[in-house]
């Protein structure tokens, strides 16, 4: 019966797929212009990869120079394919940072053309852009996207002096840092939970380490970073704010190269090189800390057998069968581990792993086929004199996905999919002394089937109108075993439903119409607007806003329905000083049903009735963002700002009324300067200023059995004080000899000793009970950095 219903299931999802692919298909071919169906064209298509390392560009620009200029940029994986009329063209081929090539040719058939370029040795600054290519800002239609250069970390100063991918994007506007050196971060009114974030197409679930201060990426093994704020391309869904696309750096094809670098807290070592020289290459990166040696050298007794450390590896390896098959294979591991002597001990850690095969099916179809595991595992240990409590618990997921590009031509590009990912959530084994807290129980595992299908058209109109639209469509299956219950508004069980093994329990079909359209004015002046629709149907429960690794996640379910998210937002953009200056402004509005809440004095861990705890509501999300960047020079840098509100509407919560959220923020400003003082001494600073988080204070007090109670009314009705930091950092590079290179990096974190608030806790005054105080705690004050980075 369940198999008969999820066959009907994948049938309907196929069927609305092919109308939705028809219909594509047939308003494509009627924008295209009449005289370019008279027109005899062919096709130049190719892969543009760095003269060095052999590796891909992603991004790169193929332009061709002519009155109607044409163009397009390279996918994922550095492959192009542009249409042009017969005869005689000049390409231009360029990346920022790279030489660019211009290549002359005669076309009178299908071209494949191959082109490698090499470093521009002049241009040294540290850039972030939003696409490649000087005035994509302008013509591209893509909004709300950020890409990273990641050498831009080098420079930038950061907790400890360990370069980090969310922090640094926690610098861009609509982005907002859940806490004071936390590489949590909240997207235009969105929970943490609600940023997918991938590693070569893995879903990482807590990508953090040490409780949020550091994240997972090692930036040595990191290639390409992409950040959606709006405009969701229709190949990616699952969560409703953000994703954050992170690939890894593929190795060197051409020679042997090792470089890592020494710090104050952790060490890191990457090799790279090739296996068989301009066909295949490998790239092994490595991390740890050594926190816990401290520990050991501190000479207190106490701390011995303790435990403050973490690790992680990253792998990949790459091989071009032939011009049209390239193999590729990529592994993360890493793991927590935190304990004090004989009271507690908890250890974390995600495994990722990605199987991708490029297939070029002709000059204008490009494939990639990608098998991808991922698993997310912590362990809690917590020991006493006569208690021992033991809590595992994990997220994995196995997914197949099959992309496709068809650049149909110069004009229009038509990119379609499927993928199917099997979620299996195993919320709490549970193993407990007699007198423990806690009875010894294993909570029941939750299974659930998730197949999405999508298409979108990127169709240039002219010169001046770009349009990118179509849709996603996503199919949930929860399934058995397991008991199921159904609740009432107390959350007292209504009815109790047990399924057998693979039966469905709940469906959830959502239809999530994505579109993008961009006018451009003139060479330096565009307007863009987007509507997107989104769902999620993997959730966290948490009050915190550290990434700590007891949250716990929940699927949607015959209780919990997806979230959903429709967003709009418009935004102009402005080059200036021949596209030196960048200048943009995007105000946006968002409307958020099925959000999930917890009540309040709710027992969240180790519940297996934890749905009877939730409530759900809705919320509203507005705001806009401000951003004006220096791209190029001696000083550059940029400067964010964004103004926004973010509230909730429960029944259950402050009577019904909106309250702001948690991560309700109204100011939030970022300052970020890179000057080069000298060839090989760069300054940096960063100064960050925001409104103090949403937070639930006590309106009174009673006793109860001579035990102060706290009595809270309405919920976030109060803020911390405002957070504010300054950043400094200096670079000096070696003298750069044939093999070897070398450098130091000094930081000051928190330069002026800000105690910005991380908690604050009420108690009764020690010597005068009746009256009560607020004690406000602060984790960093300033704090010096040193590393020492070496190449050869």
């Amino acid at each position: 019966m369940c198999f008969k219903q999820v066959c009907f299931n994948i049938k309907a999802l196929i069927s609305t797929v092919s109308s939705q692919v028809y219909f594509l298909l047939v308003l494509a071919a009627l924008l295209q212009p009449a005289s370019a169906l008279a027109q005899v064209k062919y096709v130049v298509s190719g892969t543009i990869k760095d003269a060095r390392t052999g590796e891909t560009l992603i991004g790169a620009t193929v332009t061709t120079l002519a009155t109607n200029q044409k163009g397009v940029t390279t996918n994922d994986f550095g492959f192009y394919s542009i249409t042009l009329p017969e005869g005689d063209h000049t390409l231009q081929i360029s990346y920022v940072g790279y030489k660019t090539i211009t290549q002359k040719i005669s076309l009178h058939q299908n071209l494949v053309l191959d082109q490698s370029l090499g470093t521009d040795v002049v241009l040294n600054e540290v850039v972030i852009k939003d696409v490649s290519g000087a005035n994509d800002q302008i013509s591209n239609p893509q909004m709300g996207l950020n890409k990273l250069d990641v050498n831009l970390m080098n420079n930038v100063p950061v907790l400890l002096g360990e370069k980090d991918i969310l922090k640094t994007i926690q610098l861009l506007p609509g982005v907002k840092s859940t806490g004071d050196a936390n590489t949590g971060y909240y997207v235009r009114g969105g929970g943490a939970d609600q940023n997918l974030i991938l590693l070569d197409g893995a879903q990482v679930y807590n990508a953090t380490h040490l409780f949020g201060f550091f994240s997972i990426f090692n930036s040595d093994a990191i290639k390409d970073v992409s950040l959606y704020k709006g405009g969701m391309p229709a190949s990616y869904g699952g969560r409703l704010s953000s994703v954050l696309d992170v690939k890894m750096d593929e190795g060197n094809n051409q020679d042997y190269h090792f470089e890592g670098g020494v710090g104050l807290i952790s060490s890191r070592l990457k090799a790279e090189g090739p296996l068989v020289k301009g066909k295949s290459s490998f790239m092994v990166s490595a991390r740890r800390t050594y926190a816990d040696v401290f520990l050991k050298l501190s000479g207190d007794s106490s701390l011995k057998g303790s435990s403050l450390y973490f690790y992680d590896l990253n792998a990949k390896l790459n091989y071009q069968l032939d011009n049209k098959n390239t193999l590729y294979l990529s592994g993360y591991y890493g793991k927590d581990n935190i304990g004090l002597k004989d009271n507690f001990n908890t250890n974390w850690g995600n495994t990722t792993a990605s199987f991708r095969w490029n297939y070029i099916y002709s000059s204008k179809l490009f494939a990639n086929t990608s098998v991808i595991y991922s698993n997310y595992n912590y362990i809690i240990n917590n020991y006493s004199e006569n208690n021992v409590f033991n809590l595992a618990a994990r997220i994995k997921d196995f997914s197949v996905k099959d992309d496709f590009t068809w650049f149909v031509n110069g004009s229009n590009k038509v990119s379609f999919g499927i993928d199917f990912t099997n979620h299996h959530l195993v919320p709490g084994n549970i193993k407990s002394t007699p007198t423990a807290i806690y009875n010894s129980t294993q909570l029941e595992d939750r299974s659930a089937y998730e197949i999405a299908a999508y298409m979108a058209d990127e169709l240039r109109i002219g010169r001046k109108f770009n349009l990118v639209y179509g849709a996603r469509l996503n199919l949930f299956t929860l399934r058995g075993p397991g008991t199921f219950y159904t609740y009432d508004a107390n959350g007292n069980v209504n009815s109790t439903t047990n399924y057998g093994s693979g039966e469905s329990v709940k469906d959830y079909l959502n239809l999530e119409p994505r579109i993008t359209a961009s006018y451009t004015i003139n060479d330096q002046n565009s307007v863009k607007a987007s509507y997107n629709h989104n769902s999620q149907n993997i959730h966290l429960l948490s009050n915190s806003t550290a990434a700590l690794p007891t949250d716990i996640y929940v699927l949607s379910s015959n209780n919990i329905k997806p979230g959903i998210a429709d967003q709009v937002s418009l935004g102009y953009y402005r080059n200036a000083g021949k596209n030196m200056f960048e200048m943009s402004g995007e105000v946006y509005y968002k409307w958020l049903g099925n959000q999930i809440d917890y009540k309040n004095n709710a027992q969240l861990l180790a519940n297996q009735n934890v749905e009877s705890q939730l409530l759900y509501g809705i919320g509203r999300a507005y705001g806009i963002e401000l951003y004006l960047k220096k791209k190029y020079g001696k000083l550059n840098g940029w400067i964010g700002y964004t103004l926004s509100r973010v509230e909730n509407k429960f029944t259950g919560i402050n009577n019904g009324a909106y309250f702001p959220a948690r991560q309700d923020r109204t100011h939030d400003i970022s300052l970020v300067s890179i000057y080069q003082l000298k060839p090989r001494v760069t300054v940096s600073a960063v100064f960050v200023y925001g409104t103090g988080n949403a937070v639930t204070f006590p309106d009174g007090k009673y006793k109860v059995g001579g035990v102060t109670t706290y009595f809270y009314s309405a919920r976030n009705s109060y803020r911390l004080p405002s957070d504010n930091r300054l950043d400094v950092g200096i670079t000096f590079d070696g003298k750069l000899h044939k093999k070897y290179h070398s450098g130091w990096t000094f930081g000051v974190y928190n330069v002026y000793n800000r105690k910005n608030p991380y908690s604050v806790v009420f108690r009764d005054t020690h010597d005068n009970p009746p009256r009560t105080e607020a004690v406000e705690t602060s984790l960093f004050g300033i704090i010096p950095s040193v590393t020492w980075n070496f190449k050869f």
